[in-house]
């Protein structure tokens, strides 16, 4: 699955620039987002594409109690058939900008986070599916998980969908057909991302500072006989 993820401001301008949308002024950068936060996700077709702050973690339309049942995540391989995603997919897809995501590795009892993002070129443009809200609560999304790319398989065995500039404006065409969208929900390819050991400071949810993303210090001598992740930060 993916718990959490960066959102740099001058990653999402960027990011509303390439897909034909205004920015949205208000956000701020964030360093640590987690199933709850407010973010920006872009929805629709041209022109009459928009970016919204929406709430992360899908709640169904059919839900008893609101809010009581969000959906972080939701599978590739099954989203277009479970009944809590299958309306979503068909008509209601996003696009949620992500400067990078953590994953993490469990290492001597301890709980280590990696953070993974673009070794060169535009942010990340996330797969994610929406559901309205309500007149007291915004509307709501998932990101949608597949398997994991090799610079992430060596910490775990799911990433986000990150879609490329012209995936990603099928994604957001809602007259697309599942044949079409199904081939998009692919790990990127090897060599796209770099991996990071960062601060434990980002095991603690409240904590959304830029010191999230400071190098943990750890020898290369250690990362290279425990891990083989050597060349990938």
């Amino acid at each position: 699955m993916c718990g959490r993820y960066v959102l740099k401001r001058e990653d999402l301008a960027a990011l509303l620039r390439q897909l034909g949308v205004a920015d949205i002024s208000a956000f701020t950068s964030r360093y640590n987002l987690a199933p709850t936060s407010l973010v920006p996700i872009v929805r629709g077709p041209r022109p009459q594409r928009s970016a919204t702050l929406s709430q992360w973690g899908l709640v169904p339309p059919w839900a008893a109690t609101p809010g009581g049942s969000r959906l972080a995540n939701a599978r590739a391989e099954s989203v277009a058939a479970r009944p809590a995603f299958r309306e979503a997919f068909q008509r209601r897809r996003c696009v949620v900008p992500a400067s990078g995501f953590y994953e993490w590795e469990t290492r001597g009892g301890r709980k280590l986070p990696w953070y993974f993002a673009p070794r060169d070129g535009p942010p990340l443009a996330l797969a994610g599916i929406w559901e309205e809200g309500t007149d007291a609560a915004p509307a709501t999304f998932a990101l949608i998980t597949t398997e994991a790319c090799p610079e992430v398989a060596r910490i775990h065995d799911r990433m986000p969908v990150a879609l490329p500039p012209e995936a990603a404006e099928t994604w957001l065409d809602p007259d697309q057909p599942a044949p079409a969208l199904l081939p998009l929900l692919r790990p990127l390819p090897a060599g796209i991302l770099t991996a990071t050991r960062v601060s434990t400071r980002v095991n603690q949810v409240r904590h959304d500072a830029p010191d999230c993303l400071a190098p943990e210090a750890e020898t290369a001598a250690e990362e290279d006989g425990q891990l083989g992740l050597a060349g990938l930060g």
